[in-house]
This record gives structure tokens, sequence and C-alpha cells, in this order.
């Protein structure tokens, strides 16, 4: 059984025992419970389900195992003959969760 979840504005395939990394959520730490009630799909052994634009009764539970920054990414800007430059770096916070049931009411 796998879901489609939509986090953050991205969307992800899991099952349990998944391990997701994906935009950090705020005021979640590492070891509590975080429920992912946007789902677009789940897939059973009876069929696929396609939500509308979610399903309703349906759930992904995770625990947060990490919090952390992503590898520093470099933003450089030049203009030629003009003496300009300008870098900047950036680090992006994600969080890793592992996906630990799909819930259906």
């Amino acid at each position: 059984m796998y879901a489609i979840v939509e986090i953050q504005g991205h969307q992800y395939k899991v099952e349990e025992g998944t391990i997701l990394e994906h935009e950090l959520i705020r005021g979640v730490q590492p070891g509590e419970t975080v429920v992912f009630d946007r789902v677009l799909l789940l897939r059973n052994g009876e069929g696929i389900q396609i939500g509308q634009p979610y399903l309703e009764k349906v759930r992904v539970v995770g625990e947060v195992e990490a919090v952390g920054k992503r590898p520093k990414v470099l933003v450089q800007r030049f203009r030629p003959k003009k003496g300009y430059r300008r870098l900047r770096g950036h680090r992006q916070p994600f969080m890793r969760t592992r996906i630990v049931a799909i819930e259906r009411a």
C-alpha cells in the first residue's frame, strides 16, 4: 500500500517504513509525531482511490527523526567590465520523517 501526500506544496510517494526528507514544518521537534492529512491518492490491494483534491478520512502518520540543513548553495552575480560581483550562500532547512502508518477511517 502506498499514498501520494502533499507536504508544504510538494508531492511525495510514501509507504509504511519510508524515510522521507521534506520541507521544514515549524514548531515540530525530533521525536514528535506528525499527521499529514492532505492525501491525494491511495493505492491498496482493493484498488486506487483518487481525491478531489484530497481524500477524506485518510491520513499518513509519521515520526520526526531529524531536523537539519542541506548543503550550501552559492549564488554568484557578475557584470563584466563593471567591477560588480556579489556572492551569497543559502542552506535550505529540511526535516527527516519516518512514515509509521497510512490510516483509513
